[in-house]
């Protein structure tokens, strides 16, 4: 089931250009749909909702806990000198600096989660020879969109800086996570003193405007406004400032599960479009048979079609 081969949906799309650009779809649903719509628990295929969720942290903290015991790690490391300013990397058995290292920005859409129920694809990718690094940040409503971003921000820019040598560096997000590894994007990386090495993003099941959830229960924690929502939306900023792309041979995956909701799959094909247009190497790809969490929680088996993805575009195979 969820192994099958994803669906590559980029071939053929119009990028150049759209015309006269149409109302987006979603102004014209009442709050109760979009409500529904970015409820992502109501669109699972072979649970309920509950269930779901239940099955979704318990496989991601048994993922965790196995990884800890199992793989020479560093925990709890601080990138920063805020309290929640902490990740664990999770070294391969021949570790060194020159490694590609994968950075995972967990879901939870900003107010929910953990870096200690997240390790979801550490023992598949350390085995292939892949750091992986999980990053934690504060949570709505202690930590702001604004500051969230910024935390992603200064996450990257250390382990650039601890490991100056590697191969490397992959974003990996899910859901509000895809979000914050998107923004990445836009980051002025000078005021940071460093560059990283950045290679590729994965954007799992993401949100790259929020404005939607302005219209829905989300946002009681978040406090978003529209200038928020759009200083924070890497769909909007693209759109209305067009950044060309810093490294072009950096790959950019948008990624979304077939049985996640139709907004979350207008989502990531109008980012892909966007991005597509803005000179961005990207490419969008439905994978088969998974929902919005079991499209991550896969994740701890090599032969999921999203693991063979990732280490494929790490030690560029095709695919």
């Amino acid at each position: 089931m969820a192994g099958r081969v994803p669906t590559r949906l980029d071939s053929g799309m119009d990028v150049a250009g759209e015309g006269c650009k149409r109302e987006a779809p979603w102004k014209k649903m009442s709050k109760e749909e979009l409500e529904h719509q970015y409820s992502p628990s109501r669109w699972v295929v072979r649970r309920g909702p509950e269930e779901a969720l239940k099955t979704y942290f318990q496989m991601g903290n048994h993922a965790t806990q196995r990884a800890r015991a199992s793989r020479r790690s560093l925990l709890d490391v601080p990138y920063g000198d805020g309290e929640g300013e902490k990740l664990d990397i999770y070294f391969p058995k021949e570790a060194s600096e020159a490694l590609p290292f994968l950075v995972f920005f967990h879901g939870g859409y900003w107010q929910s989660g953990s870096k200690d129920t997240s390790a979801f694809m550490v023992s598949p990718l350390t085995e292939e020879g892949v750091a992986v690094v999980i990053v934690a940040y504060d949570l709505a409503p202690k930590g702001a969109l604004d500051r969230m971003v910024d935390q992603v921000t200064q996450s990257i820019t250390f382990v650039q800086t601890r490991y100056p040598g590697n191969q490397g560096i992959y974003l990996c997000g899910h859901s509000a996570g895809a979000h914050l590894a998107a923004m990445m994007l836009l980051a002025d990386w000078t005021k940071r003193g460093v560059t990283p090495n950045l290679k590729g993003f994965f954007l799992v099941s993401g949100i790259y405007d929020l404005e939607p959830l302005m219209h829905t229960s989300e946002n009681a924690c978040l406090l978003t406004t529209l200038e928020d929502a759009q200083r924070n939306s890497p769909q909007w900023r693209l759109e209305t400032a067009p950044m060309p792309p810093k490294d072009p041979a950096c790959h950019i995956l948008v990624i979304v599960g077939q049985h996640d909701s139709p907004e979350f799959h207008r989502q990531s094909r109008e980012f892909y479009q966007t991005l597509r247009r803005g000179g961005w190497r990207a490419s969008l790809d439905e994978l088969q048979g998974v929902d919005h969490f079991e499209i991550l929680w896969n994740l701890t088996r090599k032969d999921f079609a999203l693991t063979q993805i990732i280490l494929k575009t790490i030690f560029q195979e095709s695919w």
